[in-house]
């Protein structure tokens, strides 16, 4: 296998104005996030050319058997440069017009839902998009009113709690849950007062799934080194919200003795807090420390980082063959892709200052990390590149009695074994139902 930290030291821009932005976003938090940036929740189309960066449109020396042009478009949600969610994105995108010198990858960002259709619709017309992806549920939706309307064209949509499909409008998310877990085993023994904090944004389907994830590994890891660890979470009622995430954070260090912090938040204001007092941060979404260059492996213990282009080069293989891609689209770290350079990398991984795995750790951290934990780490991780390690079939899930009401599914009391260790999962049971907290976590009000 390629080394994956060969292809990592480039460093993208940031724009301090808006840091980090997560899918999933409610409708409410558009306004908020988008009035923090001086703008509006759906702001006037601007003048709409062909949007393609110039590194995505150099030839690169692998292509497609079936060598016939194809154009992605991905509908960014938000600004691109300087944020984690839709740089992750827009990075996929790059990375794959340099892996296929037949692929174009062109975009709009600051997209709204009234802008969905008039943009996809443009790009079709105009730029021969082939593939048109909302990088949000939110935007994506829309696509359904022209599916039946472009019947040769593949729609695709990020999903945070609705399943609706159709055979051209495809559903995606990677099993992130996976490096949550990782995060968690070496979270758990980091602590030393046995606190750990969860900056999150609101209840819903994808960060309950997320914090499950990283739960499970908190638990496991306090069992296994017989520690006492409680995993404290406040929701600060928004994804985008710094002045909350800040006094979230300060009251997670302060009232509660965490010294090990992560977030299911967009802002930097948690991993500021980390900084200014001395604790550890656990990052989301993209390895800042190696891109954007937020903070250092003194403060970062880890963080995951997501690639979507693993994600879309199954569309794209399977529109280049002429075939249905599956309607749902839920892969973990046992896909990969190789890029341009020969680098192959997994959907999802723990990753650091451009170092991947258990390499990933901070140098600082691992110092403090028990070998059994680091080993651990490394076992867990290999089991599920192969597949066959997988946190939510190994471990039960158990109700705490809290998270989200859902229309037809009520939260399970507390106690209740929702499923049993050693059971698979469905996908539609990780996507949908865990509408719960785990058991032992302290919800603040």
């Amino acid at each position: 296998m390629a080394d994956e930290t060969r292809m990592f030291g480039r460093t993208l821009s940031r724009r301090a104005v808006l840091r980090g932005v997560a899918a999933g976003l409610a409708l409410p938090a558009v306004s908020a996030l988008l009035a923090a940036c001086g703008g509006q929740a759906t702001p006037t189309p601007a003048p709409a050319p062909a949007q393609t960066p110039a590194s995505a449109q150099t030839p690169a020396a692998a292509a497609t058997p079936e060598a016939k042009p194809v154009t992605l478009a991905i509908l960014h949600f938000s600004v691109i440069e300087g944020t984690t969610w839709s740089g992750a994105h827009n990075r996929a995108g790059m990375r794959l017009a340099e892996k296929y010198p037949n692929l174009k990858y062109i975009y709009r960002e600051q997209v709204g839902p009234d802008q969905t259709v008039p943009f996809a619709e443009e790009m079709i017309a105009k730029e021969k998009a082939d593939i048109i992806v909302g990088n949000a549920e939110f935007i994506g939706m829309p696509l359904l009113d022209i599916v039946d309307k472009y019947p040769d064209n593949i729609f695709v949509a990020v999903t945070t709690s609705d399943l609706t499909t159709r055979p051209n409008f495809i559903r995606i998310f990677p099993r992130q849950y996976q490096s949550l877990y990782l995060e968690g085993l070496i979270a758990a023994a980091l602590t030393k007062t046995g606190n750990v904090g969860i900056v999150s944004a609101y209840p819903n389907l994808q960060v309950l799934r997320r914090q499950a994830g990283f739960v499970l590994g908190v638990q496991e890891a306090a069992k296994k080194l017989n520690k006492d660890v409680k995993v404290h979470i406040k929701y600060v009622g928004d994804w985008y919200l710094p002045a909350e995430e800040r006094a979230v954070a300060e009251t997670l260090a302060t009232q509660y003795n965490c010294d090990v912090l992560t977030q299911q938040t967009d802002s930097g204001s948690t991993l500021d807090v980390c900084k200014a007092r001395g604790l550890w941060f656990v990052g989301k979404d993209m390895d800042t420390v190696c891109f954007y260059k937020w903070a250092t492996t003194d403060t970062v213990a880890i963080s995951f980082d997501t690639r979507w282009e693993v994600v879309y080069d199954k569309i794209i293989q399977a529109f280049l063959k002429g075939d249905k891609p599956p309607e749902i689209i839920f892969p973990g770290m046992e896909s990969s892709i190789k890029l341009a350079d020969g680098t192959e990398i997994t959907t999802t991984d723990i990753m650091n200052d451009c170092k991947v795995g258990v390499d990933g750790i901070s140098p600082k951290a691992r110092d403090l990390l028990p070998k059994e934990i680091i080993d651990l780490v490394a076992e867990r991780r290999e089991g599920m590149r192969k597949g066959t390690f997988d946190p939510f079939t190994e471990h039960a899930l158990v109700s705490n009695g809290t998270g989200l009401e859902v229309e037809g599914l009520p939260i399970p009391p507390k106690g209740t074994v929702v499923k049993k260790a050693g059971e698979k999962p469905t996908d539609e049971f990780l996507l949908q139902k865990i509408n719960f907290d785990l058991d032992g976590v302290n919800i603040l009000p």
